[in-house]
C-alpha cells in the first residue's frame, strides 16, 4: 500500500460523502463499543489488570534486549530460526528468499498487519507467487484490491451488499452462480473456496499477537480458525511480527490476552488462541518441517528511546479507534495507511515522518476517550500533542494558523488579557449568533464551518460560570 496520508484532508472530504461507507461505519458503535461496555462490567478487577498490562509492557520496553534475545534463543532451540530486519525492505527480501529457497508457487496467509506494514503481498506478487488471504476480512479486500481499514476488522467498511457482489462476480468462475443474500451463505462460500487453498500452499504466514520469550512462541488470536490452518497445513511457517511484540512468560501473555479480546470484539476470550512453537517435531501428526520468524524494527528502536516510547505498550486491539469520533464517521482508509484511528494518528507520522502525515494529529479532537478505553492506559492525546507541538516548531503549517496559535499562546500566558478577551469575544459571537444558535460560515473557520456549524457560545465563560456556581462571585 503506498502511503495516502499526505490526502488526508482530500479523502476526509470523500469519505463523508460516502453513503455506503457512512452506512457500514454504524456497525462500530453496535458491533465494538457495546459490547466491550458489556464484557467488562462483568470483569471487576478489569481496571486493576489494565494496571498490570500497563507494567508488563512497560518491564517489556526497558528490558527489550534481553527479552528478544532470549526469545531468539528458545525459537532456536525448538529448531526455529529468527531473522532481524532493520526496515520493510529487508524484511520483504527475508521473506521472498525464503521462498524462492523452498521452491515455493502458492502462499496462503493469516492475518497480518505488519505484512501489511511492509507491503509483502505486492511483493511476492511480483516473484510470480500466488498469494491468499484466508482471514475472510483481507480476503474480501483481495477480491476488492483494496487495504485494511480497521485493524481488527479490516473489511468493516463493507456493507453486505457489497460482499455479496464481490463474491458473485469473483466466484463464478468456480462454478458459484447464486448472488447470496445471508451472511451464513456468505461466509460457508468463502470457507468452500479457500479450504483447498490451505492445502495446496507451500507456505504459511502468519502475524504474530505476543512472541513469548520464555518457550519462543508465537501467539495468534482469530474468530476463523484460518490462522491454525495457515501455520499448521503448509510444510513452511513464516511468522511477521515486530520487535514490541515480545512479553517475557506465559503468564504475563495470559494477562494481555485477558485485556485483548475484552477490548478489541467485547469477548472473555477469542474462540481460537493459537501457540507455534518451532517446526513439526518427530512424532508430530501434522505442522511445517520449516518455522521462521521475522522481527522487524522499521523506527521502533527510535521511538523507545524517546517522546513516543509509550505507545509501542499497544497490543493492537483496535479499542482506541472503535471508540474515536473522527474514526466513527471518516473511517480508516481515510489516514491514509496501514493504521487508522488514535493509534495510527502516532504511528503513522513516526514510521512515515510528518511531512506525508502531519495532518492526522490535527484531526483529534482531544476528547480523550481514547486513553480512557486503552487496556494499556497509552496517553494517545499526549502524544498527538507532542506531534503537533513538533510540527509547529518545524513550521510545516499554514503560515496564518501559526500566527493564529502563537497568539493564542501569548493571551493565554496572560490571564488578565485572557479573560476579559475571551468575555468580549464570547459576548460578540453570542450576539451575532442569537437568531439561529449557531453560524454557517465565520472569517477564517472556513475549514470547520465548510463540513459543519459553529453552534453560538454562551454569554458567560466557562470560568465565571464555575466561580458563581462555588459563590466566588456576587
Amino acid at each position: 500500500m503506498q502511503p495516502q496520508s499526505h490526502r488526508f484532508k482530500q479523502n476526509v472530504s470523500v469519505a463523508l460523502q460516502d453513503v455506503q461507507l457512512q452506512k457500514a461505519l454504524e456497525r462500530v458503535q453496535e458491533g465494538f463499543v457495546d459490547k466491550r461496555a458489556a464484557v467488562v462490567s462483568t470483569l471487576p478487577e478489569f481496571e486493576q489488570l489494565r494496571e498490570q498490562g500497563k507494567a508488563i509492557r512497560n518491564h517489556v520496553l526497558d528490558n527489550l534486549d534481553f527479552y528478544l534475545q532470549r526469545f531468539e534463543s528458545q525459537v532456536q532451540a525448538r529448531g526455529g530460526q529468527v531473522h532481524w530486519a532493520e526496515n520493510a525492505q529487508q524484511a520483504r527480501d527475508i521473506v521472498r528468499d525464503i521462498c524462492k529457497r523452498v521452491g515455493a508457487k502458492m502462499v496462503i496467509k493469516g492475518k497480518s498487519m505488519i505484512s501489511e506494514e511492509i507491503a509483502l503481498n505486492d511483493a511476492l506478487e511480483a516473484d510470480g507467487l500466488d498469494v491468499v488471504e484466508s482471514d475472510l476480512g483481507e480476503y474480501i479486500l483481495q477480491l476488492a484490491q483494496e487495504p485494511p481499514s480497521h485493524i481488527i476488522a479490516p473489511a468493516i467498511h463493507k456493507t453486505k451488499a457489497q460482499i455479496s457482489e464481490l463474491f458473485y462476480h469473483a466466484h463464478q468462475k468456480l462454478g458459484y452462480t447464486r448472488k447470496l443474500d445471508t451472511v451464513p451463505d456468505l461466509v460457508n462460500e468463502a470457507r468452500e473456496v479457500l479450504r483447498s487453498r490451505y492445502l495446496e500452499a507451500d507456505v504459511g504466514i502468519t502475524g504474530a499477537n505476543f512472541l513469548v520469550a520464555e518457550t519462543g512462541s508465537n501467539i495468534i488470536v482469530t474468530n476463523e480458525g484460518n490462522g491454525d490452518l495457515s501455520c499448521t497445513l503448509p510444510r513452511v511457517h513464516i511468522v511477521t511480527a515486530s520487535i514490541d511484540k515480545v512479553v517475557p512468560t506465559l503468564d504475563d501473555a495470559s494477562a494481555l490476552l485477558r485485556l485483548l479480546a475484552r477490548s478489541a470484539t467485547g469477548q472473555e476470550i477469542t474462540s481460537y488462541t493459537t501457540f507455534s512453537s518451532g517446526p513439526k517435531r518427530a512424532g508430530d501428526p501434522d505442522g511445517p518441517d520449516e518455522y521462521h520468524v521475522v522481527l522487524l524494527d522499521n523506527g521502533r528502536t527510535e521511538m523507545l528511546a524517546g517522546a513516543f516510547r509509550d505507545m509501542l505498550r499497544c497490543i493492537r486491539c483496535g479499542a482506541c479507534m472503535n471508540h474515536c469520533p473522527v474514526y466513527g464517521v471518516i473511517g480508516g482508509h481515510s489516514y491514509g495507511w496501514v493504521y487508522p484511528g488514535p493509534m495510527g494518528s502516532v504511528l503513522t507520522p513516526n514510521f512515515l515522518g510528518l511531512d506525508e502525515a502531519g495532518d492526522l494529529a490535527n484531526a483529534c479532537t482531544m476528547n480523550g476517550h481514547c486513553a480512557s478505553v486503552c487496556p494499556v492506559k497509552i496517553p494517545l492525546p499526549d502524544l498527538l500533542r507532542e506531534h503537533r507541538r513538533r510540527q509547529f516548531e518545524r513550521k510545516l503549517q499554514p503560515r496564518f494558523a501559526r500566527f493564529a496559535l502563537a497568539a493564542w499562546a501569548t493571551i493565554v500566558r496572560r490571564p488578565r488579557h485572557y479573560q476579559p478577551l475571551m468575555s468580549m469575544g464570547i459576548r460578540i459571537l453570542n450576539r451575532l449568533g442569537r437568531g439561529k444558535g449557531r453560524f454557517k460560515s465565520l472569517p477564517m473557520l472556513g475549514a470547520w464551518t465548510q463540513t459543519r456549524d459553529l453552534p453560538a457560545p454562551q454569554t458567560q465563560t466557562f470560568q465565571s460560570l464555575w466561580k458563581k456556581q462555588r459563590g466566588d462571585e456576587r
